[in-house]
């Protein structure tokens, strides 16, 4: 039995280097992480796209391990065998055996953990039930949607009812009853204290049922604490109480111990969402200059695209256009639209550039060329 808020994973200084086929650092996914997950929590990791969630999950599975730093699990090193049995992973994407069906996935893979035969069955049929598939329990999953593959993913994560659940983007592919049912799930496994590490892009998902996360970018950790501190507004106040009528708002701050019990006024602090504290982070991450090898956006469209075109075309081509009479003369009598559709406006635009680059030609060149195609036809001989 695990001893009440124990320390089910634990990172110091955790680093993670890639390096090429020389051996010089490539990329440095993780960089000094610091961090501890404890018991009966549901713990969210999360970060833009190569911020290094995958690469901390990979080797809290022992999958990879670390350049420097220590990272342990229930205690012990990820390199130990005997700690498997109490991990249940969830991958990003669900890549299963597709010529076997439900059923027998999840017989497979509660056979690699040396569960017997007769419980195996009854946690197949629990599960199956759980995730809404036990009318497609003899269905190869090859033929599962994205959305039923994921639950029938899910319930492999849990055949062998772990201590810790490790969901990498649990809600990938699920509609909104399926979000909220793995939600559900994961707020009755807090309460049978089991212990969770989340990663997900939905943050609305992770503000729902985690306690606490940590905001990883460029490998580093940016942000740390439970969602009510951090998502807590200090400078503000915020109070809940039953609706007034006009007389008493009148008197609310002066009187407001008065007409109300404490039961009944909440004062607190009003909060902002999580995606915008976790894009706070991040833009003050870029503001610092903070390094990453992950996905950085920078709103500049590829050369390659925009081959042959002025850069103001494309800036005209995205506000509306303020004179009319310019661009559409034959159209001075019909009534004008508030912005010109596509083709219109770029037809103008190239038609406006050839007259620009283009000099009128003189009647001597015209002479000069005809002479010179004539001289050319004569000396190849050419008959009409």
């Amino acid at each position: 039995m695990i001893a009440a808020k124990e320390v089910i994973v634990r990172s110091v200084g955790l680093t993670k280097v890639f390096k090429d086929f020389w051996g010089r650092p490539k990329a440095k996914a993780v960089c000094d992480v610091d961090l501890e997950v404890r018991q009966g929590e549901i713990f969210g990791l999360l970060g833009p796209n190569g911020a290094g969630k995958s690469t901390f999950v990979k080797m809290l599975l022992g999958l990879l391990y670390p350049s420097s730093g220590h990272l342990s699990v229930f205690g012990h090193s990820t390199k130990n065998v005997d700690i498997k049995k109490r991990i249940g992973y969830l991958p990003e994407e669900t890549n299963l055996y597709k010529h076997l069906t439900a059923a027998e996935t999840l017989d497979f893979f509660g056979a690699l953990f040396n569960i017997s035969s007769a419980e195996r069955k009854a946690r197949t049929d629990q599960l199956l039930e759980m995730v809404g598939l036990e009318h497609a329990r003899n269905r190869p999953v090859g033929e599962f949607s994205k959305g039923m593959a994921r639950r029938i993913g899910l319930a492999q994560a849990m055949i062998n009812d772990p201590d810790l659940l490790i969901l990498d983007e649990p809600t990938n592919g699920l509609d909104p009853i399926g979000c909220k049912e793995i939600k559900d799930l994961l707020a009755t496994l807090r309460q049978r204290g089991k212990t969770v590490l989340v990663t997900s892009h939905l943050l609305s998902d992770l503000e729902d049922i985690c306690d606490r996360v940590v905001v990883l970018y460029g490998g580093r950790v940016r942000a740390e604490g439970e969602l009510d501190t951090l998502l807590s507004i200090s400078e503000k106040t915020r109070v809940v109480m039953p609706t007034l009528d006009d007389s008493i708002m009148d008197k609310m701050k002066t009187f407001l111990a008065e007409h109300f019990d404490d039961e009944e006024v909440v004062v607190d602090n009003p909060h902002m969402s999580l995606e915008d504290f976790f894009l706070q982070v991040i833009d003050n991450a870029k503001n610092e200059h903070v390094e990453t090898d992950g996905v950085e956006s920078t709103g500049v469209i590829a050369d390659y695209l925009s081959e042959g075109i002025d850069k103001t075309v494309l800036a005209e081509l995205v506000v509306p256009v303020k004179s009319d009479e310019e661009i559409l003369p034959s159209l001075e009598d019909e009534p004008k639209p508030a912005s010109l559709p596509l083709i219109p406006v770029l037809n103008d635009l190239l038609l406006k550039e050839e007259k620009a680059v283009s000099a009128p030609i003189d009647e001597k060149d015209f002479e000069g060329s005809n002479k010179k195609l004539a001289d050319l036809l004569d000396d190849k001989k050419i008959d009409d």
